[in-house]
């Protein structure tokens, strides 16, 4: 998705939730006034055809139940890496489980959670509050268009569990379209296809939230169709 609103990204870490808030609500509310003139924008990678149908169950589905041993290990490694960047401890508690119920949602793909991690790292700074120019909102920077043809609210957009959903589901949507060759579907997903600079920064934020890929997995191979490119 487009890049979030931050000439000054540092400056947005200081600014009290409550503004953050509400500069996301003014900016979907002028959204809705421009989309009652015109179509849709078309930051196109997500409005490919059969994308709707993929987000649309992964809305439906919504409880995901992982294996409690395995969350528990993944909550111990992972929540002291997300102190810095989410101070919230209720707010970071549930960006790692909703990351890690639907990275190891079942009957899909099983998506490396350390990539999810990463892809939120690189699209918001694990801000639920960003907005991009182009109007993408999230932790996972959503189009706004989407919960309108989902019957949806637009301030869902902002809300942690629905964001990592619809975000999950489009990524997946990308890995399948391109094989599991992860740098391809990164540039989908970001809109910048044949340009790797988004997909190189992704890889190399994975490598701070890699250590809890191969939680659940078995010994087989096929068990893990993505994986992180090898010296990345």
């Amino acid at each position: 998705m487009a890049r979030w609103i931050s000439s000054a990204r540092d400056s947005r870490r200081a600014e009290p939730r409550a503004r953050r808030a509400g500069l996301a609500a003014a900016t979907l509310a002028a959204w809705a006034l421009a989309s009652a003139a015109q179509s849709a924008p078309a930051d196109g990678q997500q409005e490919e055809a059969g994308l709707r149908s993929v987000i649309e169950r992964a809305i439906a589905q919504a409880e995901c139940f992982p294996d409690e041993y395995e969350s528990a290990v993944w909550f111990t490694m992972m929540e002291p890496r997300l102190v810095k960047r989410v101070p919230d401890k209720a707010e970071r508690m549930e960006i790692l489980r909703t990351v890690f119920c639907e990275a190891h949602r079942k009957g899909e793909v099983r998506l490396p959670p350390g990539l999810v991690m990463a892809v939120i790292d690189i699209e918001s700074r694990f801000d639920r509050w960003a907005v991009s120019y182009a109007g993408a909102v999230g932790l996972m920077q959503i189009m706004p268009f989407w919960p309108e043809k989902l019957g949806m609210q637009r301030h869902q957009l902002t809300q942690i569990g629905p964001n990592i959903r619809m975000g999950c589901a489009i990524l997946r949507y990308y890995l399948r379209y391109e094989s599991n060759n992860i740098q391809k579907a990164l540039a989908r997903y970001n809109g910048s296809v044949g340009r790797r600079t988004y997909s190189d920064l992704v890889i190399n934020s994975w490598s701070r939230w890699n250590g809890a890929d191969d939680l659940g997995l078995s010994a087989s191979v096929s068990a893990q169709p993505v994986s992180k490119p090898l010296g990345r």
